[in-house]
C-alpha cells in the first residue's frame, strides 16, 4: 500500500516489525511505502477524542459513544511528544483544507447536537 502523508519524525530510518520508512527517500518523493498489518489496516472507529497532557507528552484517547450504552469506551490511546502533536495538528489542518477543496465545506453539528448528514455523508 502506498500512502502519501505528512511524516513528523526525525531524519532517520525507522524500523519496526511492520514498518520500514526511509526518511531520505521521503524528502525526495513525498511518497511512502507503508506495510500495514491486517489487524491494523481495518482501522478503529471513533466519534469522541479526549485530549490531555503532561509537561512531556500529549495523550489522545480515541473512544466510541454508542446509543443505548452508558459512557464511552476508549478504543485507542496515542501518546506523543508536544512537538509531534504540533506537527500532527499542522498535518490535519493541511489535509482538512485539501479535503474541503475536493469535497466541499465540512458542516459542523448544530447547537442541538444533530449532525446534518445522512448515512452517505451528504448534507
Amino acid at each position: 500500500m502506498t500512502v502519501v502523508w505528512h511524516i513528523f519524525c526525525g531524519d532517520s530510518i525507522i524500523e519496526d516489525n511492520k514498518i520500514n520508512i526511509d526518511m531520505a527517500n521521503q524528502k525526495e518523493q513525498n511518497n511512502l511505502k507503508l506495510n500495514i498489518h491486517p489487524d491494523v489496516a481495518k482501522g478503529t472507529y471513533s466519534n469522541l477524542v479526549v485530549v490531555s497532557h503532561t509537561p512531556a507528552e500529549i495523550v489522545l484517547d480515541f473512544a466510541q459513544m454508542l446509543p443505548g450504552i452508558e459512557g464511552a469506551t476508549v478504543r485507542e490511546r496515542i501518546i506523543m511528544s508536544p512537538s509531534h502533536a504540533k506537527r500532527l495538528l499542522a498535518a490535519l489542518n493541511d489535509n482538512l483544507k485539501k479535503y474541503e477543496q475536493q469535497f466541499g465545506s465540512i458542516v459542523e453539528p448544530s447547537a442541538d447536537g444533530t449532525v446534518p448528514y445522512d448515512i452517505l455523508g451528504k448534507a
